[in-house]
């Protein structure tokens, strides 16, 4: 079960931020509609993808989400445009997953 729940936030993760992401293109740096029209897909596919997590808390999804999409923009930026973190943008990656993991897989009664 946490094993499905990790692969799914993975998977919102990249859909989320490659579709912000081929937006940003689309439109920053002039690549046109098509790579405009895959974002919102992406974005679109995204929302769908969330729905599929194991917990029924819309609220407590979407808040670990944030981690996991804090530390995957960053990811992101390293791979797609070569972003360097520094140790900071590193340590704040590092607590917000640990904040996911303790609102995520915590031992509720």
């Amino acid at each position: 079960m946490i094993f499905r729940s990790i692969a799914l936030f993975a998977l919102a993760a990249l859909l989320e931020i490659g579709g912000a992401w081929l937006i940003w293109q689309g439109v920053r740096e002039h690549r046109g509609y098509l790579w405009i029209g895959a974002g919102v897909v992406a974005l679109g596919l995204y929302g769908f993808v969330a729905t599929l997590q194991p917990d029924a808390n819309f609220g407590r999804i979407l808040a670990a989400y944030g981690g996991v999409f804090v530390a995957g923009s960053l990811a992101w930026g390293m791979v797609a445009d070569g972003y360097r973190p520094d140790r900071y943008d590193v340590i704040g990656a590092l607590i917000c997953l640990a904040g996911v993991g303790v609102i995520m897989y915590a031992p509720r009664g």
